[in-house]
């Protein structure tokens, strides 16, 4: 699979109508791959509603941190941070399903996941982001730098539409966005703007 484009996040929204509702504009407006990222508690039902919406649109459908939430609902892979568990464990649950690993600003911890099986590696915060205002800045150089790896790379962190055309020039395949997309009045609007970034 390519991974190319908007790599939307679902916000922490507290009801799941309205959750729906958002992601279903935000698959209007032409993302490239979903992730269910809720910290304070995920739901299978919700997982399993999420997961048939996109795979109705044929969007990519990810979940974050639980292996086993992403084999109950069906999900096409799972998105693991620096705390939530090996590489090379979820490779071995996940069989061909995706795997990505958010490697912060370490080009190091970026070869290691690759190598024990990540199927992608996320860079960020790139910029200040309002999710997680104390996050470890990664600088833009490591795109480059990691280009080598021959996976794709996915910057996170603080994005929106104005600074977005310096990770596309820096070698960001996907840009993973929350609040710049889910907070904007017209979600497939914005959407559809990022899109239009991976067009050249």
């Amino acid at each position: 699979m390519r991974m190319r484009g908007l790599y939307a996040i679902t916000p922490e929204a507290t009801d799941s109508a309205v959750l729906l509702r958002q992601v279903a504009q935000a698959l209007d407006g032409g993302i490239a791959m979903l992730q269910y990222r809720r910290k304070q508690k995920q739901s299978v039902e919700e997982a399993r509603r999420l997961a048939r919406m996109c795979r109705d649109r044929a969007v990519p459908f990810i979940v974050n941190d639980d292996v086993a939430l992403a084999l109950d609902c069906g999900a096409d892979g799972v998105h693991l941070g620096r705390e939530d568990g090996e590489v090379g464990a979820a490779r071995a649950m996940l069989g061909g399903r995706l795997l990505g690993a958010s490697c912060y600003d370490s080009i190091a911890a970026a070869r290691t996941a690759v190598a024990a099986g990540a199927d992608y590696i996320a860079f960020g915060s790139v910029f200040p982001s309002p999710t997680k205002p104390a996050a470890v800045r990664a600088p833009l150089a490591l795109f480059g730098e990691a280009r080598s790896l021959g996976v794709p790379l996915v910057a996170i962190g603080g994005i929106t539409l104005q600074n977005a055309p310096q990770l596309r020039a820096a070698g960001a395949d996907c840009l993973a966005v929350i609040s710049d997309l889910f907070d904007a009045p017209d979600i497939a609007g914005r959407a559809r703007a990022y899109g239009m970034l991976f067009q050249s």
